[in-house]
């Protein structure tokens, strides 16, 4: 049985799962697909419902990918004939209006529940993450500390780090209370083959050159080391909980939003990409 959009739509959203829901909201003359088919993309590729099937289909995927990167919706009208689709053997001639919207927040995973994991959990909280804080002490997740919508998972590092649902659009930040148990908690990602959309962890450069020579010896691959990003969030001078939280937090938002942070955590100028640029127009 086909599952019903709707019910994927709010497992998606319970789940946390990246996705995006495109939908027909115009079309003019002959078109395979009518207002208002529905199309849902997840974060892995796959997806339910239709809005036409064939190359449209493959480029509403493609921009549903951006839309869940950006987090931004879009608008993109396609003609669909065989001059601007000349491998599909189009004939129909139409045009057809796409709306992209994304369903679900940003996911951001936090190994550590301390003063710097609070604060970071609440801003990103308040900042529209939907956020999972992970931490081996219990006393550490009560409900009180945190915010109804934040999912807390107690549980040895090692074990709750593979098991963990971390996809490769999510956001990770390891700041657990000591370098000892930051190091388990990276090389068990590792070792579970996760690769998300930023990896950052607390700490000074010395750390973090030290940390990366004792994952190497474990056998953790080069470009998986590389991606770490630490000292982790921007370079604001913060000294405090809260201010190290704001650091952080504003460089996921900036990463979001398509910023670029320099490895030293300053800002450089905005990517361009498709999210931040009219939305291609097939005429």
């Amino acid at each position: 049985m086909t599952p019903d959009i709707w019910e994927e739509i709010v497992s998606c959203r319970r789940r946390g799962e990246p996705a995006a829901l495109a939908t027909i909201v115009s079309t003019l003359g002959s078109t395979p697909g009518k207002d208002p088919m529905k199309m849902l993309v997840r974060g892995d590729g796959t997806f339910v419902g239709s809005v036409g099937g064939g190359c449209l289909e493959a480029e509403v995927w493609d921009h549903a990918k951006e839309v869940m990167r950006h987090h931004r919706s879009m608008s993109v009208k396609f003609t669909l004939t065989e001059e601007e689709y000349p491998d599909s053997g189009l004939i129909c001639g139409g045009t057809v209006t796409v709306f992209i919207e994304p369903i679900t927040a940003p996911a951001l995973h936090i190994f550590g529940a301390g003063h710097v994991g609070h604060a970071t959990a609440s801003l990103a909280t308040d900042a529209g993450f939907q956020v999972t804080v992970y931490d081996d002490r219990s006393d550490m997740l009560e409900s009180e500390r945190f915010e109804p919508s934040t999912r807390t998972v107690p549980g040895d590092y090692e074990e709750t780090s593979r098991t963990a649902r971390i996809g490769d659009l999510d956001f990770v930040v390891v700041m657990t209370r000591g370098h000892h148990d930051d190091e388990r908690v990276l090389s068990a990602l590792a070792s579970a083959g996760v690769n998300p959309r930023f990896l950052g962890m607390i700490g000074s450069q010395s750390k973090r050159a030290t940390l990366l020579e004792r994952l190497a010896k474990q056998g953790v691959p080069d470009g998986w080391l590389e991606a770490i990003v630490s000292p982790v969030g921007l370079s604001i001078g913060a000294k405090t909980a809260s201010e190290i939280a704001v650091s952080i937090v504003a460089q996921l938002i900036g990463l979001v939003r398509g910023v670029e942070t320099a490895p030293d955590g300053s800002l450089s100028a905005p990517r361009a990409t498709r999210s931040t640029l009219t939305p291609l127009d097939k005429r």
